[in-house]
């Protein structure tokens, strides 16, 4: 049975993920669904996999409700766990193959939902669930569960941006970026800002104070002009698919920068500057000794 589970958990990983927005919590829903079924009969269950991944949108579904209720932070200014991945040196569009890799664009937009649509529109979207089988872990009808998948995915559609150029292309337009915000190129920069550009940081309580919302291009500009002062070596990684780059400070990531683009424009910078979480990374000291001016 543990060998049967391991072979689920990758996917399981991934619901819980898109879910949580969360790797931590994400891996504690693993672990729970687990318990489950080491305690449960299961011998009569057709498909387990199937199973089990109601089991995690169950378990997740709770810890999202529980989250809610005695959520502290800011919604505005939550930037999600981001999953990082450090660049080939000998191949710039290397990208490892990550089952949860999963824009943090889409995450962020996925915590204005209410916890049954993000689970209705998780499962069912994304993963294939029936809607008979979301409208058993919700307790609801499977005609109101199809609503909750359809409201979500309405803003869904609406916040997300249209899909960007390639990812050749996406790097390109990222370090163009930060060569004009360490040169204070404020043209350099506007030609690669989408006008309604929104800047999104994430302090954490550590740094309450650098959480912000900045909107539009001039204002993120300004922002990424002031940042330039303080100039850091960089890392090139991607983080969950999108082009990033953490700065390295003293041997220790300090911030980590990742572009959402559309067209051949930025339109979202989320800025991760929350110690604890930068430290949960994964980066080894010899990643953060290829950061470079």
């Amino acid at each position: 049975m543990a060998r049967r589970f391991d072979a689920d958990r990758g996917h399981l990983r991934a619901v819980a993920y898109r879910m949580l927005g969360s790797l931590s919590e994400a891996e504690d829903a693993v672990q729970e669904a687990w318990f489950k079924l080491s305690r449960a009969d299961v011998s009569a269950v057709e498909n387990l996999s199937g199973w089990l991944t109601t089991v995690v949108g169950r378990v997740c579904l709770d810890m999202l409700r529980s989250r809610g209720s005695r959520r502290e932070d800011p919604l505005e200014y939550f930037v999600p766990d981001p999953v990082v991945t450090v660049l080939d040196a000998t191949n710039p569009e290397h990208t490892a193959e990550l089952t949860e890799s999963v824009g943090l664009a889409l995450l962020v937009v996925l915590e204005t939902l209410s916890p049954a649509e993000r689970l209705a529109f998780v499962l069912h979207d994304m993963f294939a669930v029936s809607f008979d089988e979301i409208a058993r872990i919700v307790d609801r009808t499977p005609a109101a569960t199809r609503q909750l998948a359809s409201r979500a995915r309405r803003r869904v559609q609406d916040a997300t941006p249209a899909p960007g150029p390639d990812a050749r292309r996406q790097r390109e337009i990222a370090d163009a970026f930060l060569a004009a915000a360490n040169g204070g190129d404020f043209e350099g920069l506007l030609a690669v800002l989408d006008p309604d550009v929104v800047l999104r940081a994430d302090g954490g309580k550590v740094l309450a104070a650098a959480s912000k919302v900045v909107r539009g291009a001039e204002a993120v500009i300004a922002q990424a002009l002031m940042y330039a002062k303080f100039r850091q070596a960089a890392l090139p990684v991607t983080a969950n698919g999108s082009p990033a780059f953490v700065a390295v400070v003293d041997g220790r990531p300090s911030v980590l920068m990742s572009f959402t683009i559309a067209g051949d424009r930025i339109v979202g910078l989320e800025i991760l500057a929350d110690p604890e979480r930068l430290d949960a990374l994964g980066l080894s000291d010899e990643d953060l000794a290829r950061a470079t001016f």
